[in-house]
Order: structure tokens, then C-alpha cells, then sequence
């Protein structure tokens, strides 16, 4: 649903083209301080701007409506609005019969027998990643002794990002990334064996960001190449402290004390001025979709932030749920 955590539980609500979007965080311990302009910065990283991202621009200010008394968490559910105001939802008006190849279009007609809001993707847009971004200083606050890190290190297959951007604008095409997040100051024992380990909460989380297709953590797919002796890694003092880092901070689904590192495979943007060819619901047969409007040509250089926030978010569960468990 929509709906994700145990203890520091988050509940995401809205669509691209709606009012508004928001998130509802239930479970943050009461206390902390925060105040409107703490999100700010955040917000920034992930909205357009950039050469190659989307000339929709929004304020994005955020209002906190519960959960919020005198500057401070109250422990009661913590709720978040962002309201939509530059919208143009014209410019979707032909995707309701014309859905877009590799985007949630169609199957969302079909799941919801054409109710759903198909205006930017709806609920379904990465406008809502910007809800995620909001827990997420919410999640950092919690666990201020985290350190987490994300950037994007390739762009299109080239390390060279504007470089790529550039010729993808060209062609009017779009391109995907790798986003490499990183996370310090972790303890020992972290994550549970199996179903709530790190890599599966992560994992979970993750995948909440519309463009993400694959995740790896440490050595990742570049593991099944390697030799035992080449991806063990080696423990040298009594801290847990490792010579190299192939398991990404995590050893049996625990975090090690090492550093937490995965990576994100981004699609390309399926928003592309560039002709192409798909299925006509109301005709019943192919047509030439052009799609218009304002697009990013890549979606990347905006998911940074909002890995580190899903790693807070997951990170902050995972912790208040240790510290449950050991009363503390």
C-alpha cells in the first residue's frame, strides 16, 4: 500500500497534478527540534534547475500541520503538505488514451479501471519523491549521529554527466544513472537476519522511487566474478573494522560497523519528445505518441537526496527498533 516501517512509520499521500503532496511520519520520538526552513536545503538538491531536468517549478514549502508544537515534535504523527501550484495538465490529456511506453500509464488504467489520475503519472509521479525527501530530514534528525552520502558518479554509461545530458537533449532522448549512496557511523548489529535485513529494508524503500530498476550493495553483481579470497573481507581489529569493504557494511543481513555502501540503477525518463510507437486504448490499435509538456531528459541528478533519505528513513526504523529491543 502506502504505507512502509514499524516504529518510525511513514504514510505517503498526493498526486503531481494534484493539490498537494505530503507525508505522514507516525512514531518520531518527541522533541526535536525543527522548524520549516531544516528542510529547505534538502528540497533544493531535488528540485529542477539543472541542465537536462524539468522547467516545471515548484516553491515547495513546506507546511507541517500536525504533530508539531513550539518548534518541536510532539510524538504524535508528524504530517507535511507541499501544495501544488505550476501545474498544466493539459499537457496530459492525450496520455489518458496514448499511454506512455515504459511508464506506469497503462498498467495503472487497468489496475484501477481508469479512475486513476493520469494527469504528470498521478500518484505514480516522482513528484512525490519530494514527500520522501521531507521524512527523510525527519529521519536524519532522529539518528543525528549517521552520517549519510549520496552522488551521482554516472550518467548515460558516462562518468562525464553534463557531457551525456547534453548529447541525450540532442537527440531528444533521455538517459538513466548509478547514484552511489554511503552511510558512516553505524554500530555493530543493525538489521535483523532474513526478511528485515539492511539490504532488505533498503531494498524495499528503494524501490519506492519511481526510477529505480536495480540495487547492489558493496562489490554488488561484481561479486559473482570475484574469487572467495578476493571478496572476504578481511577483519582487523576488535571494532570490526574491515581491509576492504566487498560486503558494503553488511554481513548477514547486520551492519558491521563498516561503511554502508549500495548503488541505484536509474531508468531513463520515459517522458520523450522523440516519436514513438504504442498501443491507442481508445482506437484499439498502434499510434505515434509525441509527448509534450515539461520533462526531465534525466531524472538522475535529483535522486541523490532522495537516496539518503529512504537510507535515513530505513536507517532511523531499523535503530528505533534495536533500541526497542533492548530497551533502551
Amino acid at each position: 500500500m502506502n504505507t512502509f516501517g514499524r516504529i518510525f512509520r511513514i504514510s505517503i499521500f498526493g498526486e503531481s497534478h494534484g493539490s498537494l503532496v505530503g507525508i505522514t511520519i507516525d512514531g518520531v520520538p518527541h522533541g526535536i527540534k525543527l522548524v520549516p526552513d531544516d528542510f529547505m536545503a534538502d528540497i533544493q538538491r531535488r528540485q529542477a534547475g539543472p541542465k537536462g531536468t524539468t522547467p516545471r517549478t515548484e516553491s515547495d514549502t513546506p507546511e507541517i500541520v500536525s504533530g508539531w508544537f513550539n518548534e518541536f515534535t510532539t510524538g504524535a504523527p508528524l504530517t507535511i503538505l507541499f501544495r501544488n501550484t505550476n501545474t498544466k495538465s493539459s499537457d496530459y490529456s492525450k496520455l489518458k488514451e496514448v499511454p506512455r511506453p515504459g511508464h506506469s500509464d497503462f498498467v495503472a488504467f487497468k489496475k484501477f479501471d481508469g479512475y486513476n489520475d493520469y494527469r504528470g503519472g498521478g500518484h505514480f509521479s516522482g513528484r512525490l519523491t519530494l514527500a520522501l525527501v521531507a521524512a527523510g530530514v525527519v529521519a536524519k534528525r532522529v539518528i543525528p549521529e549517521i552520517n549519510i552520502n549520496a552522488a551521482l558518479v554516472e550518467a548515460g554509461g558516462k562518468t562525464n554527466v553534463d557531457e551525456a545530458i547534453e548529447n541525450a537533449i540532442k537527440l531528444n532522448d533521455s538517459i538513466g544513472g548509478i547514484v552511489e549512496c554511503t552511510a558512516t557511523g553505524l554500530p555493530i548489529g543493525i538489521g535483523e537476519p532474513f526478511f528485515d535485513s539492511v539490504e532488505s529494508v533498503i531494498s524495499h524503500l528503494a524501490f519506492a522511487i519511481p526510477a529505480v530498476k536495480g540495487i547492489e550493495f558493496g562489490a554488488g553483481f561484481a561479486a559473482s566474478r570475484m574469487m572467495g579470497s578476493g571478496h572476504n573481507d578481511p577483519i582487523v581489529d576488535s571494532t570490526g573494522l574491515t581491509a576492504t569493504n566487498n560486503a558494503g557494511g553488511i554481513n548477514g543481513g547486520i551492519t558491521n560497523a563498516n561503511p554502508l555502501v549500495f548503488r541505484l540503477a536509474i531508468k531513463p525518463t520515459s517522458s520523450i519528445a522523440k516519436p514513438q510507437q504504442t498501443f491507442n486504448i481508445a482506437k484499439g490499435s498502434m499510434d505515434t505518441l509525441k509527448v509534450e509538456g515539461r520533462h526531465d531528459t534525466c531524472i538522475a541528478p535529483r535522486v541523490p537526496v532522495v537516496a539518503e533519505a529512504i537510507t535515513a528513513i530505513a536507517l532511523a526504523d531499523l535503530l528505533l527498533v534495536e533500541r526497542a529491543r533492548k530497551n533502551r
